[in-house]
């Protein structure tokens, strides 16, 4: 996701640790009962930067009864996630996470060990096994391509109908790209999911996103009760909202799962569903499979659909406003495109190893996206030394950095692009992210141009959340061809 990079330690044993033969890590003072809370402010990020310039790359604060170790830094984090990955591979016991998931789900388990281990074996096992799943005759070279590259084509048709539509409406200026986004990207992660591609208008497809979205806004508002474990005791509205809409969601994937376990062929694997069906159909002779549950099943589809869904929307609308707003770069993909693809045929997956200015630019909106601050901020990130020895200049959009002398990816460098996490907890399904970024991308880039509403001024700032999304812009476009 378009994460900062920090990593939070939740200390639970803080008052059991000796401070003579191991002193705590640096940090603020924290006030009495709300700790350092109230010092954070709307700008979580940007508070967190000015702390690492006072205390370093590992610092601890107070967030309520919470004490928290902020690790930052490429560096830091990988010495962490990676090297002692199994220190580190846990997740806080927060009250929200347990009112939720209740355990079941692979993301929010704070438990690590050969339970969520095994449950982790098979979500990658039904990621592989469906990723190899054989198209339906669309040319496409697994059936992921072939949902991926068939929404890239109807987003863009949908785009185009629009702008149609605007050139005879004269009250609608521009295209807001977030609709055509969170729809098609919704549609693959459905296919992926579920097996079945919805209309745009559908009423069950928009309960969905809705149900996805409320949920991933609640959860980055954050809740009184993770931080003060007296309000666990007190009706809190919007936990209640989110766990009526993951009630609402279960019964959706439970109706979902049975209509599967119906119509299951084991020969004939249709979606992520089919596929961890087809891992647990038989138990007693699958013993890693007996560890995951029906409930199990169900949080493991949810966890998928969540990742698959907010995460690339966030990175495509960050794509698009950096595009019109340097419209060279945009230029230099399109010969990209010309000159690799054509205008004969769709993207595929394969044309990415063979585009590594495209993949430049997606690593660099990641990267930019993750670091941009308004001008008033820029003194808290040029006075971190380390950052400026990674990167050189970080607060320049230059794709080009991320291209060695031969024109091609330093791989060496897109490591430190920290999007998908690190260690133990690494997102599973990174390389689909990556693969399906691209083919959106290049597919809406291959017959169109992008361009800023005129007298639009045009923000890169960002709101603190689960992902960093770009404030709201409208787009134009013009046809290539």
């Amino acid at each position: 996701s378009l994460k900062r990079h920090w990593f939070f330690l939740h200390l639970q044993c803080d008052s059991h640790v000796d401070h003579t033969k191991y002193p705590p890590p640096p940090g603020p003072t924290p006030w009495p009962l709300v700790g350092n809370l109230l010092q954070m402010g709307d700008q979580i990020h940007l508070s967190l930067t000015h702390l690492r310039l006072q205390y370093g790359d590992v610092f601890k604060m107070r967030l309520g009864s919470l004490s928290v170790v902020v690790l930052s830094g490429y560096t830091t984090i990988r010495q962490a996630l990676v090297r002692q990955g199994e220190a580190f591979a846990g997740r806080p016991d927060l009250f929200t996470f347990s009112a939720v998931a209740n355990g079941t789900s692979m993301t929010f388990s704070e438990k690590y060990g050969p339970a969520w281990l095994l449950h982790k074996k098979l979500c990658k096992n039904a990621l592989r096994s469906f990723s190899q799943a054989e198209p339906r005759g669309s040319g496409a070279t697994c059936l992921l391509e072939e949902h991926v590259c068939a929404e890239a084509a109807e987003m863009v048709e949908w785009i185009r109908e629009q702008a149609a539509k605007g050139q005879t409406d004269h009250n609608v200026t521009g295209i807001d790209p977030v609709t055509p986004l969170v729809t098609s990207v919704a549609n693959v992660v459905c296919a992926l999911c579920f097996g079945k591609r919805y209309d745009y208008n559908d009423k069950e497809f928009l309960t969905i996103v809705h149900i996805n979205n409320e949920v991933l806004r609640i959860f980055a508002a954050g809740n009184l009760a993770d931080f003060f474990p007296v309000f666990r005791y007190f009706p809190s509205p919007s936990l209640r909202k989110m766990v009526q809409h993951i009630h609402r969601m279960n019964g959706f994937m439970e109706r979902s799962i049975e209509e599967h376990i119906n119509t299951f062929d084991k020969n004939y694997i249709r979606d992520i569903t089919d596929a961890l069906i087809a891992l647990c159909e038989d138990r007693e002779e699958n013993k890693d499979a007996s560890v995951l549950s029906n409930s199990q099943i169900i949080h493991t589809v949810i966890d998928i659909f969540g990742a698959g869904f907010d995460t690339i929307i966030a990175g495509l609308q960050w794509s698009l406003l950096y595009l019109i707003k340097f419209p060279d770069i945009q230029d230099r993909i399109h010969q990209e495109i010309d000159d690799h693809i054509g205008s004969a045929r769709l993207p595929r997956f394969s044309d990415k190893a063979k585009m590594p200015f495209t993949e430049a630019f997606l690593y660099e909106v990641f990267r930019h996206a993750s670091y941009y601050h308004k001008k008033h901020h820029l003194e808290w990130i040029f006075h971190s030394q380390r950052y400026i020895d990674l990167w050189g200049d970080p607060d320049t959009f230059r794709p080009e950095r991320f291209l060695g002398p031969s024109g091609l990816l330093n791989k060496e460098l897109t490591e430190k692009v920290l999007i998908f996490g690190m260690g133990k907890r690494r997102c599973l399904g990174d390389g689909f992210a990556r693969l399906e970024m691209f083919v959106f991308l290049t597919t809406l880039l291959q017959g169109l141009r992008i361009e800023k509403v005129r007298g639009q001024e045009l923000d890169l700032s960002t709101d603190f959340g689960l992902t960093m999304k770009p404030r709201p812009y409208r787009i134009t476009i013009s046809s290539r061809f």
